[in-house]
């Protein structure tokens, strides 16, 4: 596990951007955390990272939302609302696809979560604008990314 102590929305936008100039392919995130924690202005960093223009929405009622324009392509997920039928919607085409696959509540996924993927876990603190953010992973291409993130991250504070 690595953690990263963000201060502000503007750390929090900037490691969003860095792992998404470092995603590669196939790589997945689970992103979890509190209702306010910050899961939607890191996704937006990702895409920004990713060089995607167009705004990134919250898939919150559309479960999927797909950004093509990017470096790679961009899918972004809301699982929180699905209750039954997982094994029929073909995420495993996304998560083994071409792209970057975000998934907001993807614990939720159970059996149908990728095999290989970045948990990242964000943790609101006392301080309202401070979070803690910890990255786990899951999987060997999960790792090797995370390894990458631990030695250039520390190069960038």
């Amino acid at each position: 596990m690595f953690t990263i102590h963000i201060r502000d929305l503007e750390d929090t936008q900037k490691l969003g951007i860095y792992l998404g100039k470092t995603a590669t392919a196939g790589n997945n995130i689970i992103l979890s955390g509190d209702l306010g924690a910050g899961k939607t202005t890191l996704t937006k960093g990702i895409g920004e990272g990713l060089g995607i223009k167009q705004m990134i929405k919250s898939p919150t009622y559309t479960i999927i939302r797909e950004y093509e324009q990017g470096r790679i392509p961009f899918y972004h997920m809301d699982v929180y609302r699905i209750n039954e039928g997982l094994d029929e919607m073909g995420l495993e085409d996304y998560f083994e696809g071409n792209g970057l696959s975000v998934i907001e509540w993807g614990e939720m996924l159970g059996e149908e979560k990728p095999v290989d993927y970045l948990k990242i876990d964000i943790q609101k603190l006392e301080d309202e604008n401070q979070r803690d953010i910890h990255l786990i992973s899951v999987g060997q291409k999960a790792e090797e990314w995370l390894e990458k993130i631990q030695k250039e991250w520390s190069n960038t504070q």
